[in-house]
């Protein structure tokens, strides 16, 4: 037995330490990228452009979002916002709002039919009443400078982009959204390189987006079929961005930090819940592709921390192989939250966010196992 760990430990601790300086480098180069591809926000007005807000039960968050919106730098648009079957006060707030100025205009979703999930139908019925030659795709909890339709115009004309997402600046209300958001920082920031997306043509595995702001060209996304080709997918925006990279058009993803905020989630339980619905889709419902994702991050993202403290008290020769992983990858968190205008000192909890993330990925696969699927905003959605 010792002569096996022995052999293994040859080969995992040095694979730590390549991991560590992959992820730190790979972070500084997506940070590059995203920063160096985004103009300012100073344009003409030139094309109508459609804002769409899909809103379920969301009477706490859409007067904010739309008085937001109202206050734009850019003058050439209209803001659509569909009531999704609310239970809550958000379709008299959206008429209220809707008669104080006719830029807004609000739509009585229609019923669920049962072979759409929710979110990519209510963007199915907001696309076909939008006159934009430009679409803006974004949630109602967001909150939005006076510059971000701006900027969205700006930087899909100066990049000749067909389709732009991003990262916005995320709001967090409690410890439980800390562990848990910043996941999807990883997706992107220590997993993809971004620069491989403007030199590949109808590859999508590096095109990516973040649903609570994306811009599309209305003709673009008729042409990949529009919402009905992502009908059944709970990451719609993943999906929506790779079908418009296969089609062989340009997609970017940018850091819109200083143009759109957003609470993601409001407490533990519904970030669990909704990270853990998208992660579940993204990896094709495969439980297999799940178990070996579990086993990884245990091995590779968590497990070095507290086998840093063991190599110490035992004056292990492999401390420095973890101590390498463990620097650079408090290093990579702590410049991912700064550059994305979060307090710099989560970083410092990067252990505990992937813990965290082992529990969800458990919870998942314990859904998917007992045939419970995933529920969201009181509909099944998988």
């Amino acid at each position: 037995m010792t002569t096996l760990i022995e052999f293994i430990s040859r080969f995992y601790f040095p694979a730590l330490a390549a991991a560590a300086f992959y992820i730190f480098f790979l972070s500084l180069a997506n940070h590059r990228e995203m920063r160096r591809f985004s103009a300012s926000s100073e344009i003409p007005d030139e094309p109508l452009v459609s804002v769409l807000i899909p809103a379920r039960n969301e009477e706490k968050n859409i007067e904010h979002c739309i008085k937001s919106l109202q206050n734009q730098s850019y003058k050439n648009f209209e803001i659509l916002v569909l009531n999704d079957n609310s239970t809550d006060d958000t379709l008299k707030i959206l008429n209220r709002i809707g008669n104080e100025d006719s830029r807004v205009k609000a739509l009585n979703g229609e019923s669920l039919p049962p072979d759409w999930y929710g979110k990519p139908f209510a963007m199915h019925q907001l696309v076909k009443q939008a006159k934009g030659e430009i679409l803006i795709f974004t949630d109602a909890d967001t909150v939005h400078a006076p510059t971000s339709i701006a900027w969205a115009v700006k930087n899909l004309i100066g990049l000749k982009a067909d389709f732009i997402s991003g990262y916005i600046r995320q709001i967090f209300g409690s410890i439980g959204e800390i562990l848990t958001v910043p996941l999807m920082f990883g997706l992107v920031v220590m997993a993809i390189p971004l620069f491989f997306n403007r030199y590949v043509k109808k590859t999508p595995w590096f095109s990516v987006a973040i649903g609570q702001f994306i811009v599309i060209k209305q003709s673009v996304l008729n042409d990949i079929g529009g919402c009905e080709a992502f009908k059944k997918k709970t990451s719609e925006d993943i999906c929506l961005s790779r079908l418009v990279k296969r089609k062989g058009y340009n997609t970017r993803f940018l850091n819109i930090c200083d143009h759109v905020k957003c609470r993601m989630y409001n407490g533990y339980k519904q970030a669990i819940e909704g990270i853990g619905r998208s992660t579940f889709d993204f990896l094709g419902k495969n439980v297999l592709i799940i178990f070996f994702l579990i086993m990884i991050i245990f091995f590779f993202l968590f497990f070095p921390f507290p086998l840093l403290i063991f190599c110490i008290i035992k004056s292990s020769p492999w401390t420095l192989y973890v101590l390498a992983f463990v620097v650079f990858f408090s290093l990579t968190w702590i410049f991912t939250f700064f550059r994305l205008r979060i307090n710099r000192l989560y970083g410092f909890l990067w252990p505990f966010i992937f813990f965290n993330m082992i529990l969800m990925a458990v919870w998942s696969l314990y859904r998917i196992i007992s045939g419970k699927g995933f529920v969201w905003k009181d509909r099944k959605v998988g």
